[in-house]
């Protein structure tokens, strides 16, 4: 724990760690699905990847500074990541104890049967070499190198490798699953209505003697090597920074290591050969289990097709104001809400589809963060530009690790005669904004949406996001100047009403909560509630530390990490916050102040994280419509009493679930379904 100015404050990558151990207790949650346990089991894999390509690097950078300087700013980055690698040890222990104690018995209790290797080679082990013979032999490739010297050899970053070891310790060997070839499972029998399935690695260690064939091999071990997933560019603003970033993503697989994943079955001896042979300092070793890479989970077979292992299917929403009818009729004379994944995306589709091919529309402008592959939506945009409208692309550049894929489509844009506008050096943008002009009785018409998530048909059906159509005049005026921003014709966007990152968000958020504080002071009635992703930013937690100190009642959901620290005697005890971690990602921002009994509500794509108010472009908008203050209000008020997904942010970050009461459960997604099914419904 740190100390903030006198206050409290959390590492930020210490209580990150808290947030996964939130998903693996979905994972250990038997009330769920089979396969919604595996699917827990493979994002906890994947965050904890990302973690150490992009966290966990950063803390390494720090080892880069002069020990003297960073002994006077008080950095101490080895043993700080020690402390996270023990957090990270106890959670892999655990996981293991789920996986193998837990779902791979119930998988066989409904006939589907996870083999072990000697399973599989008394077994299975002809089908096996067969398949091995028939879809492997071309793309495995054995390499022998000298242990205990540096050595030339490169593993590639989050490929998972068999290291074998033989009688002759002067030497080990290399073999590369190539699981981005094939899949990681295989569905390798069926017998008496059991499904068997191995893993692809355990085939390839049946062949190890025939591809080692002059060896005598005593072990094999399961490791792999992640990579910084940073970019370092130069930060000089001539030249073009898309075609930097392009030629850098190379840095993805030959960047600097973070962490070593080896099974903890290895010797001592083997891990020092290992390291030296691969150049790696000990903090990069990190122990794991026989097998890595479970984010592959997301892609377990069910041979069984049984429905009881899923999760029900939820029936997309129809909209009732959206719902088979020209969008700029409606929309002009009222703002609509959509909101994923209980509706379909197909609703910003639509819109966008009627925007290119409506003769009275003259220009679209979006601002696109993580491009889908392949999309209705850029060939709705292709389409736009072969109808002769004016279409300009924000492509964020920077998005990490969607970068080839974003400028890629930027350059298909630029070609089909976008004006396309790619990231700025020392900032993003992270709006999710539309922007269309439509020539209505010789005048120019704006209609905007803004979103909480990113224009991405497929993610929208697994993140829980808001979306606001509307024509107001006021709101559009606003988006009108971001665009200008980032069209480079404004410097400043000198707006009135939406909240812009990095120029009017802070200012806003801070003079709305010192409001609150001096109605707390003068005994009025004083009340925050704020749901986001994430909370980091030390100026907002100071002031929601004053501001709890003066009697506001504050009341947050914090999906992720939080830096601030809740429920500390004369410090944050009005303060109560709670994560929801459940079948969807909650990813909406929602803002809300009291306002002296005139309350103020603000949607949009910024967290209370530095980044997201200084140094990123995002837009919230002001919730105007009444109708829509209340949709969005009561869907809040749901999530707030969320009595069986919602775990408490605590001092000890220990998450503890919100009791249960037994007359009156709140399972909020399911709930917030519920309601928009019955609201909707009853107006179409």
């Amino acid at each position: 724990m740190e100390k903030l100015k006198d206050y409290p404050y959390q590492h930020r990558d210490i209580n990150w760690l808290s947030f996964n151990d939130r998903v693996l207790q979905e994972a250990a949650d038997t009330s769920n699905p089979l396969y919604e346990r595996l699917k827990f089991i493979a994002i906890f894999s994947s965050n904890l990847d990302e973690y150490f390509r992009v966290r966990v690097s950063q803390l390494r950078q720090l080892k880069r500074v002069d020990k003297s300087l960073r002994k006077k700013l008080a950095l101490r980055p080895s043993k700080f990541v020690k402390q996270l690698l023990q957090k990270v040890h106890e959670q892999q222990q655990w996981l293991g104890d789920i996986f193998f104690d837990q779902i791979v018995p119930d998988l066989a209790k409904h006939n589907i049967i996870l083999l072990k290797k000697d399973e599989l080679q008394d077994k299975f082990k002809k089908e096996a070499l067969h398949y091995f013979e028939k879809n492997l032999k071309s793309l495995v490739h054995s390499e022998l190198v000298e242990a205990s010297k540096h050595s030339d050899i490169f593993l590639e970053n989050q490929h998972i490798y068999l290291l074998v070891t033989f009688k002759d310790d002067s030497k080990y060997g290399i073999v590369k699953v190539p699981s981005n070839e094939d899949q990681r499972f295989i569905e390798i029998a069926q017998e008496d209505g059991k499904f068997y399935i191995c893993f692809l690695d355990d085939i390839i260690k049946l062949k190890l003697p025939h591809l080692f064939e002059e060896e005598t091999i005593t072990g094999c071990y399961s490791v792999k090597l992640s990579r910084d997933a940073e970019l370092y560019l130069d930060q000089e603003l001539e030249g073009e920074l898309a075609d930097k970033i392009y030629e850098s993503l190379a840095q993805r697989t030959d960047g600097q290591p973070t962490r070593f994943l080896y099974d903890e079955a290895m010797p001592k001896e083997v891990r020092k050969n290992i390291r030296k042979s691969l150049g790696l300092g000990k903090i990069d070793m990190v122990a794991g289990g026989a097998y890595h890479n479970f984010d592959d989970f997301f892609g377990f077979p069910d041979p069984t097709n049984n429905p009881e292992l899923h999760a029900p299917e939820m029936k997309v929403i129809e909209h009732s104001g959206l719902h088979g009818k020209n969008y700029f009729d409606v929309i002009k004379e009222k703002d609509q809400l959509v909101h994923f994944p209980f509706m379909s995306f197909d609703y910003v589709q639509k819109f966008i589809d009627q925007s290119s091919t409506d003769d009275q529309v003259e220009e679209i402008k979006i601002s696109l963060y993580r491009v889908a592959d392949e999309s209705d939506l850029t060939d709705s945009l292709l389409t736009a530009l072969k109808n002769g409208k004016k279409v300009t692309v924000f492509v964020e550049a920077k998005a990490r690790f969607d970068e080839e894929n974003n400028i890629k489509w930027g350059r298909i844009f630029e070609e089909h005669g976008a004006q396309v506008i790619y990231s700025y050096p020392r900032i993003k943008v992270h709006s999710k904004v539309l922007l269309v002009l439509r020539r209505e009785k010789n005048k120019l018409k704006r209609y905007a949406y803004i979103g909480t998530g990113n224009f991405n048909a497929k993610t929208s059906k697994i993140y829980c996001d808001h979306g606001l159509f509307t024509a107001n005049k006021q709101v559009t005026k606003d988006l009108s100047r971001v665009f200008k921003v980032l069209e480079g014709k404004l410097i400043i966007p000198r707006a009135k009403h939406l909240l812009i990152s990095p120029f009017t968000t802070r200012r806003t958020f801070e003079d709305l909560i010192r409001k609150e504080i001096d109605a707390a002071k003068a005994g009025k009635p004083a009340k925050i509630t704020a749901k986001m992703n994430q909370l980091e930013d030390p100026g907002m937690i100071n002031l929601l530390y004053k501001a709890s100190q003066a009697g506001v009642k504050i009341r947050l959901i914090v999906r992720g990490f939080s830096s601030l620290i809740p429920q500390l005697d004369q410090i944050s005890e009005n303060i109560y916050m709670t994560s929801i971690v459940d079948r969807y990602l909650e990813h909406g921002r929602i803002y809300k102040f009291h306002n002296n009994g005139e309350p103020l509500m603000f949607m949009g794509s910024a967290d209370w994280m530095s980044r997201n108010l200084d140094r990123r472009i995002e837009v919230l908008a002001p919730i105007y419509d009444d109708d829509i203050f209340k949709e969005l209000d009561e869907i809040l008020e749901i999530q707030l009493n969320d009595n069986v997904k919602a775990r408490i942010h605590t001092p000890e970050e220990d998450n503890p679930f919100v009791e249960t009461d037994e007359n009156n459960i709140v399972r909020s997604q399911e709930e917030v379904y519920k309601y928009l099914k019955n609201k909707h419904q009853a107006q179409i």
